[in-house]
């Protein structure tokens, strides 16, 4: 897998040196095992080639077809490549040394544009052909790899990340002011709906699921169809058929992603997501002779846990109980005692390169990648988006469905098994469930938050209705735990959010997330089944709880009374430098540029507010999350007032 740039000229003008030592050395600083360019006139192609795979280690990329007249270079792990060395016709003995990119290429001269819809992993790549004189781009459909571009007066440059791109010679940063704008407005974890567009004026992204074609200087994208809800539902006779075909697509998904002459590692919390992930994973790597190397976040050693008796901060006795029960595995518990939300902040801004809103996870999601890198861990698996496909099922979501859908004999016989399962009284179901389900909408947790932007900037943009007609939060959802799955595979702009780390931390730090959970495959089957298999007597998330029967102890998969609550220690580290955010945050309010585009008032109400950071319970509180999202942009916005 690779950091790779390019540029195109139109008319036949060559690129120049300068661009191309600009691109090369700016491409440089991701780590790579191999930096290599490919320049032809008009076309220049560089790659910052990390080995991931046993296939990659003697990867030449960019990667030139001399009979096929096309070069290729690729930022890409496949998954299906037994499938495609049929589709394709290789050699069987052949077909297994093959990088993933030459199977890219091969796919491309045999489907052209049509290539996405034969594969199956994470993957940007960018083909120059030389027999119909266009460039070919395209983009997984999760958006687990990133894809920039700019086109300016007919030159066309794209990268993996934004900074190489602003390294060129012409270029400057500019603030664009529309993506920002939804930043500060959208009250929910998504950046931005622009996914098209990026926090830089003049640089532009390759949405997920979807192509670009360059040719006779026009430049068009398309999104393609990824069938990731499919139109046909899957209906089997009994439970039993249900759970030995998923069981089937899971194991698949798992066993592909274990491909690396390096370390494989996952992430483990005491949960049921990366419970299933390392259950499945444990086995085939004991068979291959390899261990399996886990990471788990603990709190801060000086960090005392509230009092709960269904939230809990120190996962660590369920970790232990499924590393036991799996067996073949090394783990790992870090506190990441000298790293907090404020510490990394800066760091986070450069990886990513732009603004954020996860803070409260981001020290120890860094810390746990520090510590795979140092041993030299080629993939990490994770168990990232399993809310919204294997452990999908809310059971009170479910009840209220069938409330309105009069199926009061199964709500009753459902009622009475989820009350004994969770030891709470039918009554109190019963009213959480009534005021749900005689109301229309679901009423946005997000209504009343105050939002981080300044209202005349609001104003001048207009954003507030471009989001109201997006109904990305600001008003009311319509959308049940159900619906809402189908919307998140639907919209672009929230794919391309959880993805876009995972491809910025793979260039820091070379190592490869590989999520099952999000397997193409897993989430055509999990959109395809009756609602019943995710909630049923008594038992939410039902399907994944039935599946990893045997793969995890009893103690984890039928946990239904205890959730982790995973950094709930942040406040507690960023409190002994409370008094610098403070004083960065007035800092704010009397910076002119940053004061016109941001909430002054509101960030003045709540620093008289935040006077609590040492409580515990204060991590909860609305006026210290929002502080700390608007240090984030503050800070991000101040690399262009520098």
């Amino acid at each position: 897998m690779s950091a790779i740039a390019g540029i195109l000229k139109q008319n036949s003008h060559p690129v120049t040196a300068e661009e191309r030592s600009s691109l090369l050395e700016s491409l440089a600083v991701y780590k790579h095992d191999r930096l290599d360019s490919l320049h032809a006139g008009s076309l220049f192609l560089g790659s910052a080639l990390r080995c991931i795979t046993p296939e990659s280690v003697d990867e030449q990329l960019p990667r030139r077809h001399p009979s096929l007249r096309l070069t290729i270079v690729s930022d890409a792990i496949l998954d299906n490549r037994e499938e495609l060395a049929v589709l394709l016709q290789l050699d069987t003995a052949e077909a297994g040394n093959l990088p993933d990119s030459e199977y890219i290429l091969l796919a491309y001269n045999k489907w052209g544009s049509r290539t996405p819809e034969f594969l199956l992993g994470d993957y940007a790549f960018v083909i120059w052909d030389e027999t119909e004189h266009q460039l070919f781009a395209a983009r997984d459909p999760l958006g687990n790899r990133t894809l920039y571009y700019t086109y300016d007066s007919g030159d066309f440059a794209f990268c993996s990340a934004i900074a190489p791109l602003l390294s060129l010679p012409g270029r400057a940063k500019q603030l664009n002011h529309s993506w920002f704008a939804e930043f500060l407005a959208i009250p929910m974890m998504l950046d931005s709906t622009e996914v098209g567009s990026t926090a830089y004026k003049g640089i532009l992204q390759l949405p997920p699921s979807s192509t670009l074609v360059l040719k006779n200087s026009k430049l068009i994208t398309h999104a393609y169809d990824s069938n990731l809800i499919p139109h046909e539902p899957i209906l089997y006779k009994s439970n039993a058929d249900y759970e030995e075909a998923f069981r089937h697509v899971f194991d698949d998904a798992v066993k592909t992603r274990l491909r690396t002459h390096r370390r494989v590692a996952a992430t483990l919390s005491g949960g049921l997501d990366s419970g299933a992930v390392v259950g499945f994973a444990a086995n085939p790597l004991r068979a291959a002779g390899k261990k399996l190397y886990t990471y788990s976040y603990v709190p801060a050693t000086d960090f005392t846990q509230w009092k709960s008796r269904s939230r809990l901060a120190d996962e660590s006795p369920y970790i232990r109980a499924t590393v036991q029960h799996v067996g073949n595995i090394e783990p790992g518990y870090h506190a990441f005692d000298a790293m907090s939300s404020y510490s990394e902040l800066d760091e986070w801004l450069s990886i990513l390169e732009s603004p954020y809103k996860f803070f409260e996870n981001s020290f120890w999601i860094k810390g746990i990648y520090e510590e795979a890198a140092r041993h030299d861990t080629g993939i990490l698996l994770t168990g990232a988006r399993g809310n919204n496909t294997i452990s999908c099922g809310s059971a009170l979501d479910y009840y209220i469905l069938l409330v309105r859908r009069a199926r009061l004999l199964t709500f009753y016989r459902e009622l009475r098994s989820y009350s004994r399962v969770m030891g709470v009284g039918r009554k109190k179901i019963l009213s959480i469930i009534s005021r749900n389900a005689i109301s229309t909408p679901y009423a946005s947790k997000h209504n009343d938050f105050p939002l981080l932007i300044h209202p005349d900037f609001a104003e001048q943009t207009n954003v507030i209705e471009k989001l109201r007609e997006k109904d990305v939060g600001l008003t009311a959802s319509r959308r049940d735990g159900f619906e809402e799955r189908r919307y998140y595979f639907r919209s672009p702009a929230l794919l391309n959010m959880q993805a876009t780390s995972s491809a910025k931390l793979l260039m820091r730090y070379g190592i490869a997330e590989r999520d099952p959970t999000a397997d193409v495959r897993v989430i055509r089957f999990c959109m395809s089944i009756p609602l019943d298999q995710y909630v049923q007597n008594g038992m939410d998330r039902a399907l994944v709880r039935r599946i990893t029967k045997g793969y995890l102890p009893d103690q984890v998969r039928l946990n239904q009374r205890v959730r982790g609550v995973q950094g709930a220690d942040w406040l507690h580290r960023v409190a002994s430098s409370w008094d610098r955010v403070r004083s960065e945050l007035e800092q704010l309010c009397q910076d002119s540029a940053a004061s016109s585009l941001m909430n002054t008032e509101q960030i003045k109400i709540y620093l008289s507010q935040a006077n609590e950071p040492g409580k515990v319970e204060s991590a909860f509180r609305d006026e210290y999350r929002y502080l700390m999202k608007c240090l984030i942009a503050y800070r991000f916005l101040k690399q262009f007032t520098a």
